[in-house]
């Protein structure tokens, strides 16, 4: 059932759709202080999330219980285990609205991502024709966009030198959106592929990809959506994604690090060969040769990553608790207010759309005469724990002529306090640096 969440006005200091005290008080480790007794800010979710106590126990549960390999064995521990981590698949999938054998688990959104540009290129040598069909040659196009994710580049990148396709992207507008005019030009009758964010773990973005996919599949291509900033933050529905792949990562959504998502149509799936062969994805193996066995265990060679996979569906039932409405109108809220706070500070500059319209809680910006990672370093120093960098996403900032940004991502747990205390910092920072701006407010 779809929920109706009333949107704060953009700065408004309205009460937020989330309980942020109950909340903090299910993560353990916000209740620690860092650097000499200072409450920990923690404004990093965007690379890695903090765990609430339910994640904890059921990984713990499962090793102090039915530790044991699925799908191997016949003893009970094996049954149980195996089990478990079915019924996980099927909590995951249901959660983006797919069927569980459309789910493949791996280490996270960099493998799923590898494991899809590998079976393209693998496909070109394939012995079985049926798994010919996604091959990727020369004369081939795959394309991808100038605000990804190192993760959503490179391994295209590699997949056109391995085949001798060519990498083609969509660029950026100065306010950090997709350009989009040229399109139809770029997505054309020889792309194989379109890989693309759904929402910018730099800029905050978060992209029209109804246009994109309609353009991609007009044309026969395959497209691949990267999910990582978007599904632990807003309700995602793959249906409605109407894409052919997935991907995202558990420990960007309250769940354990070493486990990932690959979701996939499953026709799509059936088509391609493996990635990694091995045990447990073997139908038959002979001395001449192997067949092997259909979506998702096509794909999952090996003893699989069950806590974690265990940890990430109970993430996900926490997150159903919550409401991922309530979650997205929790971080569009901040996102608001901490725009607001960081246009008041003379100096600071925002990298990216400077309002919440199709924007998610990631805040990038500069501070005038203060390297970012000097500015990170005093945030750190007052216990406000930010990301500095080029985030994984060198082109971005040489796109913004910056050497680099401050990042602050927001979560479930975070609240205003936290983004009063990040403005607090970046003003004690231009005090340290005896800085004086020369520039108004944000740019």
């Amino acid at each position: 059932m779809t929920q109706t969440v009333s949107r704060p006005a953009v700065g408004a200091r309205t009460p937020l759709p989330l309980d942020v005290e109950a909340i903090r008080a299910d993560f353990p480790i916000l209740s620690r202080t860092v650097r000499d007794g200072k409450r920990l800010v923690y404004l990093d979710s965007g690379a890695t999330s903090q765990k609430p106590r339910s994640v904890l126990d059921a990984e713990r549960d499962f090793y102090e219980t039915c530790n044991a390999a699925p799908h191997r064995g016949a003893h009970q521990l094996a049954e149980e285990a195996t089990a478990r981590y079915e019924a996980a698949r099927a909590t995951i999938a249901a959660f983006i609205g797919a069927q569980p054998a459309e789910v493949v688990f791996t280490r996270n959104s960099t493998e799923a991502i590898n494991l899809v540009a590998y079976a393209l290129s693998n496909a070109a040598t394939a012995k079985e024709p049926a798994f010919r069909r996604y091959a990727v040659g020369q004369g081939d196009e795959i394309v991808v966009t100038e605000m990804e994710h190192h993760a959503n580049l490179v391994p295209w990148q590699q997949l056109c030198e391995r085949t001798g396709a060519t990498l083609r992207w969509l660029g950026l507008t100065d306010d950090g959106r997709l350009d989009l005019s040229d399109l139809s030009t770029v997505v054309n009758e020889r792309t194989k592929l379109v890989a693309v964010t759904q929402q910018s773990n730099i800029l905050g973005t978060i992209n029209p990809l109804d246009q994109i996919v309609a353009r991609a599949h007009e044309v026969g291509a395959l497209v691949l959506v990267d999910g990582a900033q978007s599904v632990p933050h807003q309700p995602v529905d793959v249906t409605a994604l109407d894409a052919d792949f997935l991907v995202f990562s558990g420990h960007k959504m309250l769940g354990p690090t070493g486990v990932g998502v690959l979701w996939g149509r499953y026709e799509v799936l059936d088509a391609l060969p493996p990635f990694l062969t091995g045990g447990s994805m073997i139908e038959v193996v002979r001395m001449e040769g192997s067949t092997f066995m259909p979506p998702p265990q096509r794909f999952e060679a090996g003893v699989p990553m069950t806590a974690q996979v265990i940890g990430l569906a109970a993430a996900v039932e926490y997150l159903q608790r919550l409401g991922m409405e309530k979650v997205q109108a929790h971080e569009e809220a901040l996102t608001g207010y901490a725009l607001a706070k960081l246009a008041e500070i003379p100096g600071v500059t925002v990298i990216g759309p400077p309002d919440t319209v199709a924007r998610g809680g990631a805040v990038s910006f500069t501070v005038e005469g203060i390297h970012p990672h000097d500015v990170g370093q005093v945030l750190d120093d007052l216990g406000v724990e930010v990301r500095v960098g080029h985030h994984c996403a060198w082109p971005v900032v040489r796109r913004y002529g910056v050497p680099a940004t401050t990042r602050a991502t927001f979560y479930v747990h975070t609240g205003y306090d936290d983004v009063d205390a990040l403005a607090d910092a970046v003003r004690k920072a231009q005090e340290f640096f005896g800085v004086v701006p020369s520039s108004e407010g944000v740019g």
